[in-house]
């Protein structure tokens, strides 16, 4: 059986004591201000100079504020953490200059995540005990689920939520056997009815876990709203509804990693759709729900386990109609309300789900992508309701017709030309039997 070596983190609570907690305090606000202090320098060198300041210059200025007075304090706790943040910091305006995010915003002992992050030098693991830098006593925590035999941690990030629950992630290098290989694949359509709609008819109910703690986070928020600024009471009380949102996001991610599981141990290959939430969610009217169902955070389960397990994850295009196509004879209507969940096709009058029909054209396509190529998108030139043969836009490869782009290889994307595929082509075989069963070429299997 095939075997994947992967850096796995193990995530469990614990306990400090009065003493590591406040220890653990202190390092998470050194970290926050060498941080910004880093990014002020970062940004106003830019500004004023156009020059840029990378990891090395600010390391070097790291070691240099401690021989200060004002910053002296910075050598009281572990080096390793503030040397890690420095990283992630470079990592972030890498990350920016190749346009994959935002700008990097400044920390807030409010608002931002406490946390800190200790490599090998930073930590002594002995006989299952872990023991950060500058502390005398190994962290209590609570071993919900052991660690693999003989694993060695190579990093161990320390964190507390809002709520004022410690966690404490430990990442290993370990073996993880492949499953067994099978023929089953399925289409998956997400949704907000319904969570997750299967290709094989069966829908997973949307538990609405917001929606259902809505009751006690409005609660807990009222309360919290007429307590004065800044007193104790006002801590106590926000902390209380932080506990409120831990809970829904708890229930959340359990059942995702129920779900996610579920899907990879079924089925050999997972077909979805590469959705825009962040685009979405600018529906005013649909982001509250939009947000609960973390769609987002259920792809990057499913894909690190499908990497883990030997499976296969295909993103279909988002511009795919796979609503309005109907899967028994591939008729494609010009529009669909969203309020319609369930149609009659004019063309061969099969009565469609429209949730089932979508995640079925979502299966067919993920085929069809395997066979051809990446980038399953209808024409946007011309309507194409009524067109028998609609285009198909090809990816990367620029050996296979089906994938180059050049040329359409059922209907040239502005002309309408009917185009052939060369017989000689190597894959002109498996994209017949592959794109018949792609809608708008066949029948699905």
């Amino acid at each position: 059986m095939p075997k994947a070596v992967v850096k796995r983190a193990y995530r469990y609570r614990f306990h400090p004591t009065e003493g590591q907690a406040v220890e653990l305090s202190r390092t998470f606000g050194c970290i926050r201000l060498v941080y910004n202090r880093a990014l002020d320098i970062r940004t106003n060198a830019w500004r004023r100079e156009q020059r840029r300041v990378g990891y090395t210059d600010t390391s070097a200025l790291l070691t240099a504020w401690k021989q200060t007075d004002e910053l002296g304090f910075l050598k009281e706790v572990s080096s390793v953490p503030l040397q890690q943040i420095l990283r992630h910091q470079q990592k972030a305006f890498t990350r920016f200059f190749d346009e994959q995010a935002n700008y990097p915003r400044f920390k807030s002992r409010k608002r931002s995540r406490a946390s800190a992050e200790y490599t090998r030098s930073g930590f002594r693991w002995r006989d299952g005990r872990l023991t950060l830098a500058k502390m005398d006593q190994p962290l209590a925590i609570v071993w919900s689920r052991p660690l693999p035999d003989g694993a060695q941690p190579s990093t161990v990030t320390v964190s507390r939520d809002p709520a004022g629950r410690w966690h404490v992630s430990i990442l290993v290098e370990t073996t993880i056997d492949h499953l067994a290989p099978t023929t089953a694949e399925v289409g998956v359509d997400a949704g907000l009815t319904s969570l997750m709609t299967l290709s094989t008819g069966e829908k997973i109910t949307n538990p609405r876990h917001e929606h259902r703690g809505r009751v006690a986070l409005a609660r807990a928020q009222r309360n919290l709203a007429r307590k004065a600024k800044d007193s104790n009471n006002r801590a106590k009380a926000r902390v209380k509804v932080a506990r409120v949102h831990a809970r829904i996001a708890d229930r959340r991610r359990d059942l995702l990693h129920k779900l996610t599981t579920r899907l990879v141990r079924e089925n050999q290959t997972i077909v979805i759709e590469d959705l825009a939430v962040r685009n979405m969610v600018r529906n005013h009217n649909l982001a509250r729900a939009i947000n609960d169902a973390a769609w987002s955070e259920f792809r990057s389960m499913l894909t690190y386990k499908a990497a883990w397990y030997g499976r296969t994850v295909i993103a279909v295009d988002r511009w795919y109609p796979s609503s309005k196509t109907c899967s028994h004879c591939r008729h494609l209507l010009d529009t669909l309300p969203l309020g319609v969940r369930q149609w009659t096709c004019p063309g061969c009058g099969e009565v469609h789900d429209r949730d089932v029909n979508a995640a079925r054209n979502i299966l067919a396509a993920g085929r069809a992508v395997t066979a051809c190529g990446d980038g399953i998108r209808p024409n946007r030139h011309q309507s194409v309701g009524h067109l028998s043969e609609p285009p198909f836009q090809g990816g990367r490869n620029r050996n296979c017709p089906l994938r180059s782009g050049r040329e359409s290889p059922v209907l040239d994307d502005r002309e309408g030309r009917q185009a052939e595929l060369p017989p000689e082509s190597g894959c002109a075989a498996s994209a017949t039997s592959f794109c018949g069963r792609l809608p708008f070429f066949g029948p699905v299997g």
